[in-house]
């Protein structure tokens, strides 16, 4: 097994997210090295591409949220090996980097400009994104988005759906998931039972 060092910020959901729960959920041992935000201007030109997450794999760099998906869903047995239904699991990855993005950012905008910004994004694409993904959730049986099992698509939208429900985000109201498509909570509540998952979580509480 490779030596693995995955560096993202210190915070609960984001890009770094599923590799975190994926690599915990098949107790494969990994160095969390956690980025504060006041830490983050010394270390980003450190990093590769000047962003993150990074995968270090026996000291050599993987950069780009879903490359880094990918790796460790084949490395976990959590990334489909059947040509389909990778292509199906890499469709729903892809589409939540896109939303991600739209509202990550707003991060780097002034308060105004913020809370603008993000009265847009609830008032069409985050509602319109919520409900064509649980209609792919339910065309594919509703409880996993392909496979038929828990993949790194399944993590990756966990992660974006615990977010948004946590309240967190100014003017993005945490009931906007459950009033748009009510089988993504239902989808999220179930990942967040799985014991490994559960157990992360109540250790970072």
């Amino acid at each position: 097994m490779p030596e693995l060092r995955l560096t993202y910020f210190d915070i609960h959901g984001g890009r770094g997210e599923p590799a975190r729960l994926a690599l915990t959920l098949a107790g494969i041992p990994f160095e969390d090295r956690r980025v504060v935000l006041s830490d983050w201007r010394d270390l980003k030109s450190e990093m590769p591409l000047g962003t993150l997450p990074v995968l270090e794999v026996d000291g050599y760099p993987l950069t780009q949220s879903n490359a880094i998906n990918r790796y460790v869903g084949q490395l976990t047995g959590l990334y489909p090996t059947d040509l389909w239904q990778a292509a199906l699991c890499d469709e729903i990855l892809e589409s939540v980097e896109d939303i991600s993005t739209q509202i990550g950012a707003t991060f780097r905008m002034s308060t105004d400009a913020r809370r603008t910004q993000r009265e847009l994004l609830v008032a069409g694409p985050i509602p319109l994104f919520l409900g064509r993904l649980g209609t792919q959730l339910r065309a594919r049986g509703d409880r996993y988005f392909a496979d038929d099992r828990l993949t790194m698509a399944d993590l990756k939208v966990f992660a974006w759906v615990r977010h948004l429900r946590s309240g967190v985000l100014d003017h993005i109201s945490s009931a906007i998931v459950e009033s748009c498509a009510d089988n993504l909570c239902a989808h999220q509540e179930r990942i967040a039972a799985e014991p490994a998952i559960a157990a992360w979580y109540a250790e970072r509480a």
